[in-house]
Formats: C-alpha cells, structure tokens, sequence
C-alpha cells in the first residue's frame, strides 16, 4: 500500500514514477521536523517502528529527547558527536560515543547495532555522503530505520555557506541568525547527498540498499526575517508558489526516512 499525505502527493509520486512504497512530497518549511518539531517527530519514529536502541549522530551538546522522554519511551540512548568537547556538554544520563562517522575504520570495529540511527541539522557537514550513509547501514540492525532532518542545495543562503569562506559566512551567521555558540556552535557545510527529493538522489539511497520509506522537502528559510523584511515577504510567497510548483533543486530543507533491507 502506497501512503500519499494528499491529493498532490499522489500526483508527485507519479511524477517521479516510482513504484516502490515511500511517501514523496513537498512542504513549508514551517512544518519541517528539524528544530522544534524534533522531538515529537523523532518520538513517533521511536513508537512507530518499536524501536529499542537508538543512535543519534552529532547530537553531543544536544541530544534530541530528554532524560524523561527517554525514560518513558524505555529506549536505549547513545549520543554521539566527533568532538570530545561537545560530548562532555551532554546529560550524563546518554551513552557516548566519539567517532566521524565517516570513518570506515572506526565504525567497522564498533560492536554495537542499533534499531534507529538519527540526525538533525548534521548531515549538511557531511564530507562524503556515500560513505557516511554506507557506514550508517553497517550499523543499522537487519530491518532497522535511519532518519535525517537536513539543510539542502541550493537555496541561496546556504549556497552562501558552501562557496564563501569560512570566515565570511561565520560573520553572516551572526548578522543574520546569531545563536548561542556554546550549544550551537557553528561547522563547515559541504552539502553532500544533501538535496530535496530528486530521481538522482533516490537512485543514490537504494543503490546503497536502502528502502525509501518517506522523503520530503521543504521550500523557505527564516534568515532575511530581522534584517531584510522586504525580503523575507518575497521568500514566504516564492515558498508557497513553490509548495504547490515544486522543483527539487529550490528546496531549503529535507527530511528523509530510509530502511535497511532485511
């Protein structure tokens, strides 16, 4: 049975022309799961899939869920990140583990499986996306799920944060978006397989093995609303042409749901 959210997701979905189960739509960003919708979206994910033991990658100083939440789900919990650093800012209560994972070496002498691997606002700093999501499915229990809550090419502003120096768009951040650094510290971005949903970048996730269970992208970002509110009007209506007008290439954000094959 395919699950389509609404009438145009059932259009999207002969669009790309997929016959496999997976849900493919586009969205506002303001229902993307990436920030405040986290938790709630990764709690259902728990509860959904029966999950157990859960790994959540580059989470250090942030684990998603809190102490009760986990407490009540009754799950296992490992917080991950590459930074010692940032691990120690974690609750004591979380597992750690200090690893990249895109070291294949690291995570090939890691003995532990988990039922659910999660990201949010990570993989955008993933150097080489094939080997970070080939290195997730060796540790994904046979059946298990892995979710990702990303930023995506090629909306302008994290173009910008691709193509500007370092030190360039650390400044911009701050004019534009300026967040604790301390919990929120800042990272190079270089958007591998971070994209909206696109034929090519299915091709790219079930040509690892995986199952596409859900792939959504979303169109607007908040970074003009302070300081250019002209602006930040002209992306709220190009956002909404684009829900109903979607082009994989424009999307800010995505979030996908991929299954290991059994």
């Amino acid at each position: 049975m395919i699950i389509y959210e609404n009438r145009m997701s059932y259009f999207r979905h002969l669009i790309f022309g997929l016959n496999a189960i997976m849900l493919i739509d586009f969205r506002n960003k303001t229902e993307f799961p990436g920030w405040e919708l986290a938790p709630e979206f990764l709690s259902k994910l728990i509860s959904t899939y029966g999950i157990k033991n859960v790994l959540e990658i580059g989470s250090g100083a942030n684990p998603t869920l809190d102490a009760k939440e986990i407490a009540a789900l009754g799950v296992n919990y490992t917080t991950n990140d590459l930074s010692a650093e940032e691990l120690k800012k974690a609750p004591k209560i979380f597992k750690t583990w200090q690893s990249d994972l895109c070291d294949v070496d690291a995570v090939k002498n890691h003995t532990a499986k988990y039922d659910l691997i999660f990201s949010r606002m990570v993989n955008e700093h993933i150097k080489d996306g094939k080997i970070y999501y080939s290195n997730i499915f060796k540790l994904l229990e046979p059946g298990g799920i892995t979710a990702h809550c990303f930023s995506t090419l090629y909306a302008f502003p994290f173009v910008a944060n691709k193509i500007f120096p370092e030190k360039l768009s650390d400044k911009l951040l701050d004019i534009f978006n300026p967040r604790d650094r301390y919990q929120h510290e800042k990272f190079p971005a270089y958007y591998s397989w971070s994209r909206g949903p696109s034929k090519k970048s299915i091709k790219k996730f079930t040509g690892l093995g995986y199952e596409i269970k859900e792939y959504v992208g979303y169109f607007g970002h908040s970074y003009y609303r302070k300081r250019l509110s002209l602006l930040h009007k002209f992306e709220e209506r190009k956002s909404n042409y684009l829900v109903k007008n979607p082009s994989s290439f424009f999307t800010s954000y995505a979030h996908i749901i991929l299954k290991k094959t059994e």
